[in-house]
């Protein structure tokens, strides 16, 4: 499980160093090659460990299927790119997958749990600044056992 936010830089040959942490829990894991896709609901990128990747894409291609989930599925796989950890920790980042998320040098990857997103910082400071202000906004709508997790 990955949690956490780091803010890393992305060099002019779209390399990001892996932060220590996660890149030593990958290596431990047999995880030197990761997945990199978009996210179809935010600017950013999904980045899983490939056996994480692996069971998500059998999920999806199991899945039931009508036109929109299609055009999603499409989008989901077509710009997955493997991404493999060189000796330095580092990966590169496809050119397609840098222009969906707006990546320029500053980025901030975020540990969601099995998987990771990879934001630029301008990015990630208006989904924080934005999901704050809904958080305390009088008509936000959860369901009940989120909210009772959060609340307790």
């Amino acid at each position: 499980m990955f949690r956490g936010v780091q803010y890393i830089n992305m060099d002019a040959k779209g390399r990001m160093a892996v932060p220590a942490k996660y890149r030593d829990a990958l290596i431990s894991s047999g995880n030197s090659m990761l997945v990199a896709t978009i996210d179809t609901q935010s600017p950013c990128l999904s980045i899983h460990p490939l056996d994480a990747w692996e069971e998500f894409e059998k999920k999806l291609h199991s899945s039931k299927m009508n036109k929109a989930a299609s055009s999603i599925k499409r989008m989901i796989l077509g710009h997955a790119s493997e991404l493999e950890l060189d000796a330095n920790g580092r990966v590169r980042i496809p050119a397609p997958l840098q222009k969906h998320a707006s990546l320029e040098k500053k980025l901030v990857l975020v540990g969601y749990g099995p998987k990771f997103e990879l934001w630029s910082e301008d990015a990630w400071e208006a989904e924080c600044e934005t999901a704050i202000a809904s958080a305390n906004s009088d008509d936000l709508e959860l369901p009940e056992d989120f909210e009772n997790l959060i609340l307790s």
